[in-house]
């Protein structure tokens, strides 16, 4: 009971202000809106696998990299924090540490869920196909995936010590290979063996390929579970690393 009010209590906090700031959830969902008007078109022509929809293909993977490089980024606001001193008033408490860094977590992932809302509504009448239930649980991965993610970005930005540019150079010199190898824009079946060989040692890739599969309808099947796997891992470990990184930084 105390990891989750106390996740309640950390999540509070912190949406307050995301939440009065509205552009900040309309401007996230500009890029995205873009790559649909100006790549899918180039895709019309590829295979997608599936029903051959390229939005059906593709809004999942823009989905994924939303994720991906805004909860990478979230550990930069807490540097601020750290620098000002406020991050540690909260160490000096007995709040559960697992707690505080998921209730920061889903501050993130909170106008992110919106923001792919709006994604599927306004791609739906130029034919992406709607499957409620799959859709929902594909949305549900993403948010264990992201709560993963973000944690370690928390721990990223403890170890930094402050160093906003450390930490800004080692999360984008990570995710940005993560998502191109992943299969987010561009099918990996069309890629040479080695690129396709080194892609399945990715394990954005069976979450992206889960995603596909679950805004096609598919739920049962080995690609979801792979994918449904991958997201409980890394929310895992992320908790794991990153309360360790707290409970250091707290001593």
């Amino acid at each position: 009971m105390t990891f989750i009010s106390d996740t309640f209590l950390s999540f509070r906090r912190e949406i307050g202000p995301t939440m009065r700031s509205w552009y900040y959830i309309v401007f996230g969902v500009v890029q995205p809106l873009l790559y649909l008007g100006l790549f899918v078109p180039l895709l019309t022509a590829m295979p997608m696998g599936g029903d051959g929809n390229a939005l059906q293909w593709f809004v999942p993977g823009m989905m994924v990299m939303l994720v991906l490089f805004t909860t990478v980024s979230c550990g930069w606001a807490l540097t601020e924090e750290l620098v000002s001193g406020s991050f540690e008033r909260f160490l000096a408490t007995p709040a559960s540490r697992p707690g505080l860094l998921v209730g920061r977590a889903l501050k993130e992932l909170a106008p992110l869920l919106i923001q792919a809302l709006i994604l599927i509504v306004v791609a739906a009448p130029f034919g992406l196909h709607l499957y409620p239930v799959p859709m929902l649980i594909g949305l549900a991965l993403l948010m264990i995936f992201g709560i993963g993610v973000a944690s370690f970005s928390y721990a990223l930005a403890i170890a930094s010590k402050n160093d906003g540019g450390l930490f800004y150079m080692v999360s984008h010199s990570v995710s940005l290979p993560l998502m191109l190898l992943g299969g987010v824009l561009l099918p990996m079946q069309m890629a040479p063996d080695w690129l396709y060989i080194a892609s399945r040692f990715n394990p954005l890739t069976y979450l992206v390929e889960a995603e596909r599969a679950l805004f096609m309808g598919e739920v049962f099947t080995p690609i979801v579970g792979y994918g449904a796997l991958v997201a409980v891992l890394v929310a895992i470990a992320g908790i794991a690393v990153g309360t360790v990184t707290v409970k250091r930084a707290s001593l």
